[in-house]
């Protein structure tokens, strides 16, 4: 990639719209008029010095732009503690503003958005089901997601009321 030094404005933008790019330019390289003016004269274009900050930034803002334009999005994993909630609950609002049922399948999390789907996989039974996050916590400890009822009945530690479990976005 060419080293960007300065930068050719035309004086007259909006009257003379630039309809000829030079063949040689690329991903990176800002574009100038072609041809150029006969006998290397730049009667209509003004010159801008760009500072060595501002070629860094120009640069590292084509990269970024590339990277996220190319790469897939990237999916959420998280292992750790898990516990389970619904008496007491049932019937109420929950953070997101839907009735919480402690027999559907949804969970609690501090901070995935409400609406996402994920695969929650117990590491002591290998069982997995897939909750919907509707509400915030669990704020006790080093726990990532506090599960419905029905879903802690699905992976079978109901009743001894904590596992250690991991977390894949659905």
């Amino acid at each position: 990639m060419l080293p960007l030094r300065s930068v050719d404005f035309p004086q007259k933008l909006c009257d003379k719209p630039a309809t000829h790019i030079r063949p040689e330019a690329h991903f990176g390289d800002l574009p100038t008029l072609w041809p150029p003016p006969a006998n290397n004269q730049r009667s209509s274009t003004t010159s801008v010095s760009l500072g060595p900050l501002t070629n860094k930034a120009v640069i590292a803002a084509a990269c970024a732009a590339a990277l996220l334009a190319f790469a897939p999005a990237a999916a959420y994993a998280q292992c750790g503690g898990a516990s389970w909630y619904g008496p007491g609950f049932n019937g109420k609002r929950a953070a997101s503003g839907e009735i919480f049922n402690e027999n559907a399948m949804t969970a609690a999390h501090r901070s995935l958005p409400f609406g996402t789907r994920v695969a929650v996989t117990d590491q002591n039974t290998g069982k997995s089901v897939t909750v919907t996050i509707n509400d915030r916590g669990p704020f006790h400890g080093k726990r990532i997601i506090d599960l419905s009822k029905g879903a802690a009945a699905a992976l079978g530690f109901q009743n001894r009321g904590t596992t250690s479990v991991c977390l894949a976005e659905q």
